[in-house]
């Protein structure tokens, strides 16, 4: 077969793939697509965002690379028809064309509406909206912070509006109040008021006032953002929306705490009429000044009446100065007699003071350390009879394959023993001593690493004994009450009258005998020192 001959150039797929991308990219490099976001999942692990521009009768794809989504005024979502600004290429490695884009905008009033619809349906179901979030106002705000246009009339009105109803500090955050960097703005108003300390240099508002002009639903959509809805809930200050005229509404009048219909109406609502308040604070005043003067009338008369029915004040003690009197007469005739009453009552206690109480607590410890060393023999008893039952078994078997190997080791020594020369024997022994000494390094190495592992253990288990013992427990008061037979008792159903117990504290045992139903004795009064003066009355 002849060869084709041909002066038709060769190119590479790389450089056909490079051509056909510097090609569109030429003819394309700002183009505007209308179509439906078709296969968005978020953004990519990287920041960048990919999905699909479609129509009913093609689809292309599209990235958004994360420098440019971070700028997008309105994020992708599913479903949403948009129109996007950005250029053609392609990507060689698939041989596939896609936009880049840089600008993304719905696509008429009517995806602005749904999109706002879908906003607040979401929102709504988080409870961002609920009424029970919504906080009272501060009747009278030291400090009112305005987040608007500091270029625009909103706040010469507001401004304009608050002195003449009440002149009041007023904090301006100045925002943008339309365009792309419009709600990251408002965000960072509200959150620098939020921010500010009470008693810092630049005082924190009590009330906080969000306010624009009216507009179109493109000029408000800042403050439809999402970012912004959130901040509004999220603020420790109450916040008042004023956004566009009274039928213009946005999703921040829904979280704020109040929606006034006009940032003139917001400046009425934010503080009260100060001639009003000063009229209001007078009529106090006089109704206060005139209940006390009736208050201090009333009591005037009283003290009168009272002071007219009390006794002189001489007739007041006498009674006492007699009572003194007589009992200062009888004071020595009382002290004897109380000194008689002790001697009295010590002959009747003393022959019950006898070494019967000792003796019995003797014999209660007695039984009680016989009881144990009875329980030690039979634990000791019992420990070796299982031991016997264990070992007794094997005992013969361990006997016949001693003999064995004893038998073993002999005819191996009869076998070799003529062929060994003294010589022999010592190389021998020399090898065996060779081969044993680092076998005998390595045992007692891992012998002292065993020691100090388990030495570790010990301690630990002992700390951790120690935080579970009972006796930190014992340590803070607490008893613990054992029986006869040094059995823990854990209710009081379990003992009766007569039985003997044993009662543990922190520092040692003592015994005791249960007498019954517990009896609450009234503290006795201490008995006094004969030679000391009691009390006359």
């Amino acid at each position: 077969m002849a060869e084709i001959l041909t002066n038709a150039p060769e190119f590479s797929v790389s450089e056909i793939a490079q051509a056909v991308k510097r090609t569109v990219e030429d003819e394309f490099g700002h183009v505007r697509v209308r179509g439906e976001i078709s296969g968005y999942r978020g953004q990519h692990a990287s920041g960048h965002a990919y999905f699909t521009l479609k129509d009913e009768n093609a689809s292309i794809d599209a990235v958004v690379w994360k420098t440019s989504y971070a700028r997008l005024t309105f994020k992708p979502q599913e479903g949403l028809e948009v129109i996007a600004t950005g250029r053609l290429t392609t990507f060689p490695r698939s041989s596939k064309y896609q936009i880049v884009i840089e600008n993304i905008e719905p696509a008429g009033a009517g995806a602005l509406m749904a999109l706002l619809e879908e906003r607040r349906r979401k929102l709504h179901a988080e409870g961002l909206f609920a009424r029970e979030r919504k906080r009272p106002l501060p009747y009278l705000p030291r400090v009112i912070g305005v987040i608007t246009s500091p270029t625009g009339a909103v706040i010469r009105d507001i401004l304009h509006r608050l002195a003449d109803r009440f002149p009041s500090h007023v904090l301006v955050w100045p925002v943008r109040v339309q365009g792309e960097t419009c709600a990251p703005e408002v965000v960072n108003a509200i959150e620098g008021f939020n921010a500010l300390l009470p008693d810092g240099p630049i005082p924190r508002p009590d009330l906080l006032i969000v306010a624009r002009g009216g507009g179109s639903i493109e000029d408000l959509w800042g403050f439809n953002e999402e970012a912004v809805v959130r901040a509004v809930a999220a603020s420790g200050i109450p916040v008042i929306s004023a956004v566009g005229h009274e039928t213009d509404t946005t999703l921040i009048d829904y979280a704020s705490d109040m929606r006034a219909p006009t940032p003139t109406a917001a400046a009425e609502a934010a503080v009260p009429v100060r001639a009003e308040l000063v009229g209001y604070v007078d009529d106090l005043g006089a109704r206060q000044r005139q209940a006390s003067r009736r208050i201090a009338s009333t009591a005037r008369d009283r003290f009168r009446a009272a002071a007219a029915g009390l006794p002189r004040p001489g007739d007041l003690v006498s009674g006492q100065r007699q009572r003194l009197d007589h009992a200062a007469s009888n004071l020595l005739a009382c002290l004897r007699h109380s000194v008689q009453d002790r001697r009295v009552h010590l002959a009747r206690v003393e022959p019950r003071l006898t070494p019967h109480l000792l003796l019995r607590r003797q014999t209660e410890l007695g039984e009680r350390l016989g009881n144990l060393s009875l329980r030690s023999d039979n634990a000791v008893r019992k420990t070796v009879d299982r031991a016997r039952f264990t070992y007794d078994p094997k005992a013969p078997r361990l006997a016949a394959a001693t003999a064995q190997s004893l038998e073993r080791k002999h005819a191996q020594l009869a076998a070799i023993g003529p062929k060994l020369s003294p010589g022999t024997l010592r190389a021998e022994i020399r090898h065996g001593q060779a081969q044993l000494s680092p076998l005998a390094t390595r045992l007692y190495a891992s012998m002292l690493q065993g020691l100090t592992l388990r030495g570790a253990k010990l301690a630990q288990a002992g700390k951790l004994l120690g935080s579970l013992s009972y006796k930190s427990v014992l340590a803070r008061g607490y008893a613990v009450i054992k029986d006869d037979q040094g059995n823990l008792v854990h209710q009081r159903d379990g003992l009766k009258p007569g039985d003997m117990v044993a009662i543990e504290f922190a520092d040692g045992a003592v015994g005791a005998t249960i007498a019954g139903s517990p009896v609450i004795k009234k503290k006795s009064r201490p008995q006094s020192d004969p030679d000391r003066q009691e009390s006359l009355f």
